[in-house]
């Protein structure tokens, strides 16, 4: 199966979840080196995030917790440029080691946000893993952008958490808009 309609829209597949899974492995490895002997906090934007970290998750075998924020940036296919914070970051990230879980990076406005939000807590360290980044959308350099799935096109996504009006978040492939 190649090419899919969501909701009306044609899509066809980007990257199978075979190669989601196997990238997915690397980062747990390169997460459990950099973060031997410590504890940190995963910290999943919804909805998006929930099925990659869900699959980070079981690749990390190091002590660490789990949390999630919700956020809300997007319309349709277009990000509206401002967000909502819809269900709030933990209260306890001071002097802890933060690692947000997000299923895209596009224009960074939506991580900006809870970057702002997280850093008032004075955390130890913070670092971002997202499944994929578009370099081509990024209005500001994000630093703490640490640990990526796959860099794409700046195309409209779905599957594997990423939605389309709701719709796709189950589908195991990610597809692009054609």
């Amino acid at each position: 199966m190649n090419n899919i309609e969501v909701n009306g829209k044609n899509f066809e597949i980007l990257i199978e979840n075979d190669s989601i899974n196997k990238r997915t492995r690397l980062i747990g490895i390169q997460l459990n080196v950099d973060y031997e002997n410590r504890c940190p906090i995963f910290i999943g934007v919804l909805n998006g995030s929930f099925l990659f970290m869900a699959d980070l998750i079981k690749e990390v075998d190091i002590a660490c917790e789990v949390g999630f924020i919700r956020v809300a940036s997007y319309q349709g296919t277009e990000t509206t440029g401002t967000v909502k914070e819809t269900f709030g970051l933990p209260d306890n990230l001071h002097d802890r080691d933060v690692i947000l879980v997000e299923d895209i990076v596009d224009t960074g406005h939506t991580l900006h946000y809870i970057l702002e939000k997280v850093k008032a807590q004075k955390p130890a360290s913070i670092a971002v893993c997202s499944l994929l980044f578009k370099p081509a959308a990024l209005q500001k350099p994000i630093e703490e952008l640490k640990y990526v799935g796959f860099e794409i096109p700046n195309e409209f996504v779905v599957g594997y958490g990423l939605d389309y009006d709701g719709l796709g978040r189950n589908l195991s492939d990610i597809y692009r808009a054609v």
